[in-house]
C-alpha cells in the first residue's frame, strides 16, 4: 500500500468523523485507492445515511486532498443506480461502491456492496433499435467531418467528439458497461484489448499528424456488425409538447 494511499484512507476516516459522523458507511474510491492516481487525483467519497432529504454531491480540499463526496442514503443509492447510471450505460457510482474501501466495514456497507455488484453483472440495458439507429446516424455525422477535413482545427475538434461516442457505441452495442472521459481506455482495454489498441493507435496518429484514415475505417469496422453508416433516410422525431406560442 503506497503511503499516498495510506494517507488518504486515513483522510477519509478523518472526514467521516467530522464531516458525516451519523453517516452508516462511508466507501473510499478513485485513482488514488486503485494506485493509478497523480498528484492532482482527487478522493472520491460514496457516503451512505441511514435517511437524507435529497441527496447531494459536494467537492472540498482536506487535509491537501480534493475531495468529491457523493452524499445518499439506500433509497437515494438505489435510485441513482438503477434509474441513472444504468439508463446511462455509465455504471459510475455502483462501480465505486463495489471496488471502494468501506469505512466502517459492516453489514451493512457489505450489502451496498452486494447491490453494486449485481447491478454491474447484470450489464446495461439493450440498446433499442431506434436508439441503435440514432447513434449510428451520430457516428456517421462526425466521421463525415473527417473525410475531407478543412483544416486540423476543426479535425481535432471533431475527433475529439466522435473518440467519445465511437468508444460509446462499440461499447454499449456489444453489451457492455459504457464509460466517460480518462475511463474510455481502461474499460475498452478489460473488454478487448485488440480493439482498444486500434482506438489508441488510430486516433494518436490524427492528432499527431491530422490523417483521419484510420479513424474512419476503425469507425466503418465498428459500425459494420450492426448496419454501417447511416444518413440517407434516418429521420428524428420532435415530441409534439415541444412547442412555444
Amino acid at each position: 500500500m503506497t503511503d499516498r494511499r495510506t494517507r488518504a484512507i486515513e483522510a477519509a476516516k478523518q472526514i467521516k468523523l467530522e464531516r458525516y459522523s451519523e453517516a452508516q458507511a462511508v466507501f473510499v474510491a478513485g485513482s488514488i485507492i486503485r494506485g493509478t492516481d497523480t498528484k492532482y487525483s482527487d478522493i472520491d467519497l460514496v457516503v451512505v445515511f441511514k435517511e437524507v432529504t435529497s441527496a447531494w454531491r459536494e467537492s472540498f480540499i482536506y487535509s491537501d486532498f480534493p475531495v468529491e463526496a457523493f452524499v445518499h442514503d439506500p433509497k437515494s443509492l438505489r435510485y441513482f443506480f438503477e434509474e441513472v447510471d444504468a439508463k446511462s450505460g455509465c455504471p459510475s457510482l455502483p462501480h465505486m461502491v463495489l471496488e471502494g474501501i468501506p469505512y466502517p466495514d459492516t453489514s451493512f456497507s457489505t450489502a451496498l456492496k452486494e447491490e453494486a455488484a449485481d447491478l454491474i453483472k447484470k450489464g446495461p440495458p439493450a440498446l433499442s433499435p431506434e436508439d441503435l439507429r440514432n447513434r449510428r446516424y451520430f457516428v456517421t455525422d462526425f466521421v463525415d467531418d473527417l473525410r475531407e477535413p478543412r483544416n486540423r482545427l476543426e479535425t481535432t475538434a471533431a475527433a475529439v467528439r466522435l473518440y467519445e461516442i465511437l468508444a460509446d457505441f462499440y461499447l454499449r452495442a456489444n453489451r457492455y458497461w459504457s464509460a466517460k472521459g480518462k475511463s474510455i481506455p481502461r474499460t475498452l482495454q478489460s473488454h478487448d484489448p485488440l480493439i482498444a489498441e486500434r482506438f489508441t493507435s488510430s486516433f494518436q496518429v490524427l492528432f499527431e499528424t491530422g490523417n483521419t484514415a484510420r479513424v474512419v475505417e476503425l469507425a466503418a469496422d465498428i459500425l459494420a456488425p450492426h448496419g454501417g453508416f447511416l444518413f440517407n433516410g434516418h429521420k428524428l422525431t420532435a415530441p409534439e409538447t415541444w412547442k412555444k406560442p
